[in-house]
Protein backbone atom coordinates (compact mmCIF):
# COMPACT_ATOMS: atom_id res chain seq x y z
CA UNK A 1 0.00 0.00 0.00
CA UNK A 2 1.29 3.11 -0.95
CA UNK A 3 0.34 6.60 0.81
CA UNK A 4 -1.50 7.47 -2.22
CA UNK A 5 -4.17 4.86 -1.66
CA UNK A 6 -4.11 5.84 1.62
CA UNK A 7 -4.83 8.87 1.26
CA UNK A 8 -8.20 8.11 -0.88
CA UNK A 9 -9.20 5.52 1.15
CA UNK A 10 -9.28 8.12 4.21
CA UNK A 11 -10.82 10.67 1.71
CA UNK A 12 -13.83 8.12 1.28
CA UNK A 13 -14.08 7.24 4.62
CA UNK A 14 -14.91 10.70 5.49
CA UNK A 15 -17.00 11.70 2.76
CA UNK A 16 -19.49 8.22 3.83
CA UNK A 17 -19.43 9.76 7.09
CA UNK A 18 -20.58 13.38 5.68
CA UNK A 19 -23.23 11.87 3.86
CA UNK A 20 -24.37 10.04 6.80
CA UNK A 21 -24.08 12.91 9.18
CA UNK A 22 -26.18 15.35 6.13
CA UNK A 23 -28.97 12.31 5.70
CA UNK A 24 -29.50 12.11 9.62
CA UNK A 25 -29.50 15.59 9.97
CA UNK A 26 -31.99 16.42 6.93
CA UNK A 27 -33.77 13.33 8.12
CA UNK A 28 -37.62 14.64 8.09
CA UNK A 29 -38.39 12.11 11.44
CA UNK A 30 -35.90 14.41 13.75
CA UNK A 31 -37.57 17.51 12.38
CA UNK A 32 -39.63 18.16 15.66
CA UNK A 33 -36.48 17.79 18.23
CA UNK A 34 -34.38 19.61 16.07
CA UNK A 35 -36.93 22.32 16.09
CA UNK A 36 -37.60 21.93 19.74
CA UNK A 37 -33.83 22.43 20.45
CA UNK A 38 -33.99 25.49 18.50
CA UNK A 39 -36.06 27.28 19.96
CA UNK A 40 -34.96 26.55 23.62
CA UNK A 41 -32.98 29.68 24.00
CA UNK A 42 -35.76 31.55 23.51
CA UNK A 43 -38.25 29.21 25.89
CA UNK A 44 -35.33 30.06 28.69
CA UNK A 45 -35.91 33.85 28.15
CA UNK A 46 -39.38 33.29 28.86
CA UNK A 47 -39.15 30.91 31.98
CA UNK A 48 -36.58 33.20 34.02
CA UNK A 49 -38.71 35.75 34.82
CA UNK A 50 -40.73 33.07 36.29
CA UNK A 51 -38.26 31.40 38.42
CA UNK A 52 -37.16 34.86 39.89
CA UNK A 53 -41.25 35.46 40.85
CA UNK A 54 -41.26 32.14 42.52
CA UNK A 55 -38.06 32.55 44.11
CA UNK A 56 -39.25 36.12 45.24
CA UNK A 57 -42.48 34.87 47.00
CA UNK A 58 -40.34 31.88 48.52
CA UNK A 59 -38.48 34.27 50.40
CA UNK A 60 -41.46 36.59 51.42
CA UNK A 61 -42.61 33.88 53.00
CA UNK A 62 -39.49 32.75 54.86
Amino acid sequence: MDIGLIRGLGTLVVFIAFIGVVLWAYNSKRRKSFDEAANLPFADEESEPKKRDEEASRSNKE
